[in-house]
């Protein structure tokens, strides 16, 4: 016969306050030394008003896209019937020619759509010409 007492044993304990103490002084140590740029993978180095004036390409290498408030394209001044992105790119290969990457001038009216204006650039990158830049009409904002 067994009279011992049934000794109680205590079940081990993990305390997980100075474990939360630790982890919050660690975070409170990332925020305080991590740097926070937003556009950092952004590296864009815009020209100046001098430098935009000098770097001008012959008018032989622009093709010229008008759009006015109505949707209606012109493509260096001739009117384009089909304004679908194939029609558009169809002109675009067409009015460049044997150009391989010309600058694609956009002249889009201050009420144009902003759709006619995407489908436009679409259509230039999807010919494969990178140079995509907007005509601005260079008077006073506001006169």
């Amino acid at each position: 016969m067994n009279f011992r007492r049934a000794k109680h044993r205590e079940e081990p304990e993990i305390n997980f306050i100075p474990l939360i103490d630790l982890l919050l002084v660690i975070l409170i140590f990332l925020m305080v030394t991590t740097t926070y740029s937003r556009f950092a993978e952004l590296q864009i180095n815009l020209p100046s008003t001098e430098e935009a004036a000098s770097v001008s390409d012959p008018k032989d290498k622009m093709l010229n896209v008008a759009i006015d408030a109505q949707g209606r394209f012109n493509i260096n001044n001739q009117p384009l019937n089909q304004t679908d992105l194939a029609g558009i790119k169809a002109a675009l290969q067409q009015a460049a020619g044997d150009n391989k990457d010309p600058v694609v001038v956009i002249n889009a009216d201050n009420d144009a759509k902003h759709q006619n204006v995407v489908l436009v650039m679409e259509a230039a990158q999807s010919v494969g010409f990178a140079k995509v830049t907007f005509a601005i009409d260079e008077q006073t904002p506001g006169k």
